[in-house]
């Protein structure tokens, strides 16, 4: 009689990271924005087919205590959990990384020095100088959390100021740096035109295709946030890797105006702003 073969334990494993795999497959990645406070919105977003769930800490109305919340329903559903932090700050960026964050969007890097303190935050030693306590990334992202984090997590610096732009090459050689992110509404306020325009400025526009050309020339992603769809669209084809067609708040009023205006049968009201 043959003896069964002996078990053998699987290898430990950690959540891949699609935003990643995308990226890397020349696909554009889709990512949602949540400014509200609602874990419920977080979960359903996820669940729309959007490839990232971005938790908006810098702007949204929320403090950290609700963007861990947030991050928890995103992981309800398939797309990939990502926060824009407040600032750079190690220690709130180790604590959303700790909560299970697969990508960290900081704003006002104007910097290489800069840049590599925010790499440095994101990573463990000896790449980096993150704390030690995984917390929710280890159930998120599974038993080989601790040691392949380092290869998961991504990083992105949001460029958007003329700081940054004169910057740019220094900051797109930053060793361990995933992508850039564009704010422009924030970018047209420092280059001096108006924000939130449609179309945009010239010269935020000259500015969104230097930067997706540095980037992929550098070997670095390149994301920006938009209005709507169709500025998405736009960025998408000029060779942004991930794009943000608006934020929760804006879909709602969008969505709201719709219904009123089919209701009196009027024109649709402007959905309002974004980030």
């Amino acid at each position: 009689m043959t003896p069964n073969p002996p078990t053998t334990t699987p290898a430990p494993s950690i959540r891949a990271n699609r935003v990643q795999e995308l990226i890397h497959a020349g696909r554009t990645v889709v990512n949602a924005w949540v400014s509200s406070g609602s874990p419920y919105a977080a979960e359903a977003l996820s669940h729309c087919a959007y490839d990232a769930v971005t938790i908006d800490l810098q702007h949204g109305m929320f403090g950290i205590d609700t963007a861990i919340a947030l991050l928890q329903g995103v992981s309800a559903g398939p797309a990939v959990p990502m926060v824009r932090c407040t600032q750079l700050d190690p220690a709130e960026i180790g604590k959303l990384l700790d909560a299970g964050a697969y990508g960290i969007i900081c704003p006002s890097i104007d910097t290489p020095q800069q840049c590599a303190e925010l790499v440095a935050a994101c990573r463990y030693p000896p790449l980096g100088r993150r704390s030690y306590g995984p917390a929710r990334g280890l159930l998120y992202g599974g038993p080989d959390y601790p040691a392949a984090a380092d290869r998961t997590v991504q990083v992105w610096a949001m460029v958007e100021s003329a700081t940054a732009l004169e910057n740019l090459d220094a900051i797109l050689a930053v060793p361990g740096l995933d992508g850039v992110y564009v704010g422009p509404n924030d970018l047209a306020l420092s280059l001096g035109v108006r924000p939130a325009t449609v179309p945009m400025a010239p010269v935020v526009e000259q500015a969104l295709a230097r930067v997706a050309t540095g980037a992929h020339a550098a070997g670095v992603a390149a994301g920006v946030y938009c209005g709507d769809a169709a500025t998405a669209r736009r960025m998408a084809d000029i060779g942004y890797d991930l794009v943000t067609p608006g934020n929760d708040i804006v879909l709602l009023r969008e969505a709201a105006g719709r219904r009123i205006s089919e209701f009196h049968g009027s024109a649709s009201p402007d959905g309002g702003g974004g980030y």
